[in-house]
């Protein structure tokens, strides 16, 4: 399980996609980026753009930000962005052993991500059903969420005048 959360943590939301980028995916198949590369760039017919495409600079920027820890590096080139699709693709390209057994991880973490996704709907249509059923007690579940809300942001705010001892 381990496995599946540290490809969890190397998926990242780009052009509203699921991707996973080519340093990334160089590091799980225990390769050089460079190689990854040159081996999608020897078969680009079998990467069309909803399979792969190449970040901007304003994209990879702002992924840099967020993701804080400066492991890029220095890049001459921008990264490779893989859909789920893409890093299938992947395995038929870099034909190793080593490649098939993260691809299948890769994959597995791809379905695990999209159950959950499935049953957060799931549970979203089931809680607008209840509110279309039952609205009388959402609205009161609405009304004690707000006092409770401004219960709250009484305590927080600053108080002034004389302190009691």
């Amino acid at each position: 399980m381990q496995k599946l959360e540290i490809i969890n943590n190397k998926i990242y939301v780009i052009r509203n996609q699921r991707v996973m980028l080519d340093f990334d995916l160089a590091f799980l198949y225990q390769i050089e980026t460079k190689v990854l590369k040159q081996a999608v760039r020897r078969n680009i017919e079998r990467f069309p753009e909803d399979f792969m495409f190449e970040l901007t600079k304003e994209e990879f920027d702002n992924l840099r930000s967020q993701i804080v820890t400066s492991s890029f590096g220095g890049t001459r080139y921008m990264p490779f962005a893989f859909t789920e699709q893409g890093v299938a693709m992947l395995s038929s390209v870099l034909n190793s052993k080593k490649a098939i057994e993260v691809n299948i991880a890769i994959m597995r973490t791809f379905v695990v991500l999209r159950n959950s996704i499935l049953s957060l709907e799931e549970i979203t249509n089931r809680v607008s059903e209840i509110e279309q059923q039952f609205p009388e007690i959402y609205k009161a579940l609405n009304y004690l969420m707000d006092i409770n809300q401004k219960n709250r942001e009484q305590k927080e705010r600053c108080r002034i005048g004389f302190k009691k001892e």
